[in-house]
C-alpha cells in the first residue's frame, strides 16, 4: 500500500532470502570467497555458521546461481532426520528411483554411489546443501562422511555444504566427529553487520527495490543498528513496519521516533540486541582475512548483484 507513495517498485525489506537483494558486506564477500573456494577443491564438506537471520541461507542462495549447468544439487531443509531418512531425501533431491518398501542403509549408499560415479562420467558435480545442520544427530551426521568416502583417485564424488547455527560448530567438535571436522576445507562464520554497513544495507535494499531518494533519516538507519544488533532479518522486520508507519503518518522521512516505535512493535518482546563482534577475529576460520578478501577480488565480482 506504501510502494507508489515512496515510489518503489516491490516490498524492499521483504524476510524472503532473495539473492537479488544480497547485500555483499565484506564479511559476506569472504563468506562467498571461502564457500566457492571450498567446493572448488577435493574436500568433502564445507562450514557456513552464524546466528539467526544474519544471511547464511541468501549467501547460499546466490551461491547456488553462480554453480556451473553441470552440477546436480540436492537440498535438505529439515535435517533431523534418521541415517535412512536422510539417505532417502538424497534419493528423492536427486531423483534417484528406489525400493521404499525394502529401503536399507546399504542399498540407499549403493544406488548412491552408482549414481554420483555416473555423474562424474558423464563430466557432472554433485553436491548437497544441509539447511540447519546443527540439527544433525551425530551418527548422521557420520553416515554423511561415509558418503564422502566415495570417490576417484583425484576427487571427491559428492561435496556436502553444511549451514547452520552457530551449535553446529560445537557438535562438530566431539570426539566421534573428529573424522569429519577434518575433512572440512573452508569454513566461516557470519557476524551481524557493523553501524555503517547497516546503513549501507539499508540503502542498498531500497536501490534494489527501485528507490533512488533518501526515505530513512540518518538518525532512523542508526537506530535500527541500535535496536536489532545489525542482523538483516531483524532490520527487515523493523524496516517494513517503519515504513507502514510513515506511510500512516503521511510523512515522506522515516525517522528515529517511528523506528524506535516499530522496533517496538515487530521486535520479540525478549529480545536484547546482540554485541557486534564484527572487528573480532575468528580462531575457527582457517585462512587468513587477507587471503579471502584477496581471494574476493579475483571470484568473488562475479557475484555482485
Amino acid at each position: 500500500m506504501y510502494l507508489s507513495y515512496f515510489g518503489l517498485n516491490e516490498k524492499p525489506f521483504s524476510i524472503s532470502p532473495n539473492p537479488h537483494y544480497l547485500f555483499l558486506s565484506e564479511r559476506h564477500k569472504e563468506a562467498l570467497a571461502h564457500l566457492t573456494y571450498g567446493l572448488g577443491e577435493d574436500g568433502g564438506f564445507v562450514l557456513l555458521t552464524g546466528e539467526v537471520g544474519t544471511g547464511k541461507t541468501t549467501i547460499t542462495r546466490s551461491m547456488l546461481e553462480q554453480l556451473p549447468e553441470n552440477t546436480q544439487v540436492a537440498m535438505i531443509h529439515n535435517p533431523a532426520l534418521s541415517e535412512l531418512e536422510l539417505l532417502a531425501s538424497i534419493c528423492d533431491e536427486l531423483n534417484i528411483s528406489y525400493d521404499t518398501n525394502n529401503a536399507t542403509l546399504k542399498s540407499l549408499t549403493d544406488i548412491i554411489k552408482k549414481h554420483l560415479e555416473t555423474n562424474n562420467k558423464s563430466g557432472g558435480h554433485t553436491i548437497l546443501i544441509i539447511d540447519e545442520a546443527q540439527l544433525l544427530a551425530p551418527n548422521v551426521l557420520e553416515q554423511l562422511r561415509l558418503l564422502t568416502n566415495i570417490e576417484t583417485d583425484h576427487k571427491k564424488l559428492l561435496q556436502i555444504v553444511l549451514v547452520g547455527q552457530p551449535e553446529l560448530q560445537e557438535l562438530l567438535k566431539r570426539n566421534e566427529l573428529r573424522q569429519l571436522a577434518q575433512r572440512i576445507t573452508a569454513r566461516y562464520h557470519l557476524l551481524p553487520l557493523t553501524q555503517g554497513q547497516t546503513v549501507a544495507y539499508i540503502k542498498h535494499r531500497l536501490h534494489v527495490a527501485g528507490c533512488e531518494k533518501g526515505i530513512f533519516s540518518l538518525d532512523a538507519m542508526q537506530a535500527v543498528h541500535q535496536l536489532t544488533g545489525g542482523v538483516p532479518r531483524l532490520m527487515n522486520l523493523v524496516c517494513e513496519r517503519a515504513l507502514v508507519g510513515t506511510f500512516a503518518k503521511q510523512q515522506l522521512i522515516v525517522d528515529s521516533d517511528i523506528i524506535k516505535k516499530s522496533a517496538h512493535e515487530s521486535l520479540p518482546m525478549d529480545f536484547v540486541a546482540p554485541v557486534n563482534e564484527a572487528n573480532k577475529a575468528t580462531s575457527f576460520v582457517p585462512y587468513s582475512l587477507a587471503f579471502a578478501a584477496l581471494f574476493a577480488v579475483g571470484i568473488g565480482l562475479s557475484f555482485i548483484l
